[in-house]
């Protein structure tokens, strides 16, 4: 039997799946390069949190090397613009966030 092609996702279906996702936070998984620059960039978790359930596609939804689907977010909260690159990964448990970096 034949593979099923895959549909590339647009921003709207990217953006409705990292919400959906986001509302458990134990569905989200932040890298270590995302929280060295959380540090640096005084960027607290609930602003993370925030632009991933809040926020707008900054950066057009886009296939990585690795074949999961990448985006940048935008959202103003707490007086602070935060942009957070996100990946949604598939693992045997489902699907999640990856934040690969934060600024």
């Amino acid at each position: 039997m034949a593979q099923p092609i895959p549909i590339p996702l647009n921003d709207a279906n990217m953006l409705r799946i990292i919400r959906d996702l986001a509302k458990k936070t134990e569905n989200v998984f932040i890298e270590s390069h995302a929280k060295k620059r959380m540090r640096q960039r005084n960027i607290t978790r609930t602003q993370v949190y925030a632009c991933l359930l809040k926020g707008v596609i900054d950066e057009s939804a886009h296939e990585n090397i690795r074949g999961n689907w990448k985006c940048t977010l935008r959202h103003h909260h707490a007086g602070d613009l935060i942009r957070v690159t996100a990946a949604i990964e598939k693992d045997d448990n489902g699907d999640w966030i990856a934040v690969v970096t934060v600024f």
